[in-house]
C-alpha cells in the first residue's frame, strides 16, 4: 500500500463516467442562511452562487431542465426526524424564517421545478427521482451546498437510482475547505465524476450541435 493518496485510490478507483446524453441541472440549497454572516450556518460561498448562475445561465440556453431544492420544516420539526433533531442550525428552515428564502440573485423561473426536501438527500422523501424518469433524463448536474452534507447524499442517491452524477466543484460550498476537498475527492473515486464549471460550461454549450 502506497502513502500517496492519489496515487493508492488510483489502483481501485480510475475510471469516469462521461456526461449523458439527457441532463438535468440541479441546484441544492442556495439559501439566504449560507449568506448571511449572523446565521450558524453562514459559509462565505458566493462566489460558489455565482458559478452555479453562470452554469445555470448556460444550460437554459442549451434547453436543459433547472431544478432547485430548498429545506422547509414544520414548526415543531416534526418532519425533519432524528435528523432535525441532530443538526440545530435547521431551526432556520423553519416555515416562514427569512433564512430558507432565496439569497439575492437567485429566483428560479416559472416553470423550473422547485423540489421541497427535509432530509440531506434531493431524492429522499421526495418525487425527484421520478420526475427525472419521466423526462427522460439520464445524469444530473450537481451544484449546490455543502458539499459533504446534501451534495454528497444527493451524488449518492443520484448513483444508487441510476442517474450520472456530475459534480461541479466550483459550485459546490461546504463551511470549511477540508471536508469539501475530502468529499469531492471520494465522490469523484466512487460515485460520480467530478468537473469544473469551464468542463461542464463546454459541455453544455455543445448540447443540439
Amino acid at each position: 500500500m502506497t502513502d500517496n493518496l492519489a496515487e493508492n485510490y488510483k489502483k481501485a478507483y480510475d475510471n469516469q463516467l462521461g456526461y449523458g446524453e439527457r441532463p438535468a441541472l440541479i441546484l441544492i440549497d442556495f439559501v439566504q442562511a449560507y449568506f448571511e454572516p449572523d446565521c450558524e450556518l453562514y459559509a462565505d460561498v458566493q462566489a460558489e452562487l455565482d458559478s452555479a448562475l453562470r452554469i445555470r445561465d448556460v444550460a437554459r440556453q442549451a434547453g436543459v431542465p433547472v431544478m432547485y431544492t430548498n429545506v422547509v420544516y414544520d414548526a415543531d420539526g416534526l418532519n425533519g426526524g432524528v435528523f432535525f433533531r441532530k443538526a440545530k442550525p435547521l431551526h432556520n428552515m423553519i416555515r416562514g424564517n427569512p433564512m430558507g428564502a432565496w439569497p439575492a440573485g437567485l429566483t428560479p423561473a416559472a416553470d423550473e421545478l422547485v423540489v421541497t426536501k427535509q432530509y440531506p438527500s434531493a431524492f429522499f422523501g421526495t418525487s425527484l427521482s421520478s420526475t427525472l424518469t419521466a423526462a427522460g433524463i439520464d445524469s444530473l448536474i450537481i451544484t449546490g451546498l455543502t458539499t459533504s452534507g446534501c451534495i454528497r447524499a444527493t451524488c449518492i442517491d443520484a448513483c444508487s437510482y441510476g442517474f450520472i452524477p456530475i459534480v461541479v466543484s466550483d459550485a459546490c460550498g461546504d463551511r470549511h475547505d477540508d471536508p469539501h476537498q475530502a468529499n469531492l475527492f471520494d465522490m469523484n473515486a466512487k460515485y460520480a465524476d467530478v468537473v469544473s464549471e469551464a468542463q461542464v460550461t463546454e459541455y453544455l454549450s455543445g448540447l443540439g450541435k
